[in-house]
């Protein structure tokens, strides 16, 4: 079996669905019989070559959703991409890390997995429950990153590659921050709540798997002043970066 399609985006919320919906004047709804989900397609030329791309939204946030549909989204499209783009908190510890900045993981990795223990034995501790964390990760391909690279050598966006930090859960708290996160991997750059289920998918899925790749941007920082003043921002942001990335930088095989 071959890749179908070239790429697949996918988004876990309306704002960020609006703004990929924005890239292309012509999507085309695609049925799939049995299936309620919602796709669209769209299309491009790369060095004279047609590509088709697809999008969908899941139905809920989190790792869960986030799976099933990038598991439908293979199996349906055979995708040799697979993207998720959308917006994120930012806890890279440099100061620079700003509104609209765009954050791309080369590990993806599972804060929340772990063990809950009592207080009295070894373990991060919050009030009187203890937690042992135990982090799994998928780390991105390596010929993507050559092509985001590529990218910040000749683009105005301000790119921050390093660990992204994943969990489903809204956080608004810099504790969880400092001590769920960066105490186990302190150049972690972002967080969010359903980037691990998306590359889990793509890792085990049957050949020929798709690359997964990440794109967020940061429209908060996961602290008590956490709003959702600058989704909009961050969402147009990471949508046009994902654009310029799939249709100038990526290589396919199709």
């Amino acid at each position: 079996m071959n890749y179908m399609t070239s790429a697949a985006i996918i988004t876990a919320v309306k704002i960020e669905s609006d703004s990929v919906m924005r890239l292309y004047d012509a999507w085309e709804k695609i049925i799939i019989p049995a299936d309620t989900q919602e796709y669209f397609a769209a299309h491009f030329f790369q060095n004279g070559q047609h590509h088709t791309v697809i999008t969908a939204q899941q139905n809920t946030m989190g790792m869960t959703a986030a799976a099933l549909l990038s598991a439908k989204i293979i199996h349906n499209f055979r995708p040799e991409y697979l993207i998720m783009c959308g917006i994120a908190a930012g806890i890279g510890q440099d100061p620079e890390y700003l509104y609209g900045d765009i954050l791309i993981p080369d590990v993806v990795w599972d804060y929340t997995s772990g063990k809950f223990t009592a207080p009295e034995e070894p373990a991060i501790i919050f009030g009187n429950l203890g937690f042992q964390p135990r982090p799994i990760s998928i780390a991105t391909d390596t010929s993507i990153l050559s092509a985001v690279r590529a990218i910040q050598e000749s683009t105005d966006y301000t790119i921050h590659i390093g660990p992204m930090a994943c969990g489903s859960a809204v956080v608004a708290n810099k504790t969880i921050i400092e001590k769920q996160i960066q105490s186990v991997i302190p150049d972690t750059i972002g967080l969010d709540m359903e980037s691990y289920g998306v590359c889990y998918a793509a890792e085990n899925a049957p050949l020929p798997k798709p690359k997964a790749l990440v794109i967020k941007s940061i429209c908060d920082y996961a602290d008590s002043e956490k709003s959702d003043k600058y989704q909009k921002f961050a969402a147009h942001n990471s949508s046009l970066f994902t654009k310029e990335l799939i249709e100038k930088y990526l290589a396919f095989t199709l």
